[in-house]
């Protein structure tokens, strides 16, 4: 069974930097999909980015492109997204997600692709 667990969260003024970590466990196979995912109060669940396992291919919303990188770090079972020149609009609960395929483009921050789910971890960006 696939476990997530989110890290990094906080509180940082406009302009600064988080990174969030997402720890996974109970993986089989090679082909998963890691995405991350935001919600923040009274609006629905958006995709921010994802990463595939098979060719480390990346994908990101518009509103974070150029601000937000996904990586990976494959002995530690993690995956990573630092967070530069937030803004408070970036204000939300992030989870990490995962499922087992690969999804490429706009399909990996759908969030119905997606079956596991971490807890989430609250970013808040305010002065």
């Amino acid at each position: 069974q696939v476990q997530l667990v989110e890290s990094g969260g906080g509180l940082v003024q406009p302009g600064g930097s988080l990174r969030l970590s997402c720890a996974a466990s109970g993986f089989t196979g090679t082909y998963y999909t890691i995405g991350w995912f935001r919600q923040a109060p009274g609006k629905e669940r958006e995709g921010v980015s994802c990463i595939s396992s098979s060719v480390g291919s990346t994908y990101y919303a518009d509103s974070v492109k150029g601000r937000f990188t996904i990586y990976r770090d494959n002995a530690k079972n993690t995956v990573y997204l630092q967070m530069n020149s937030l803004k408070p609009e970036d204000t939300a609960v992030y989870y990490c997600a995962a499922v087992r395929r690969v999804l490429l483009s706009r399909t990996c921050i759908l969030p119905e692709n997606y079956g596991s789910w971490g807890q989430g971890t609250q970013v808040t960006v305010s002065s």
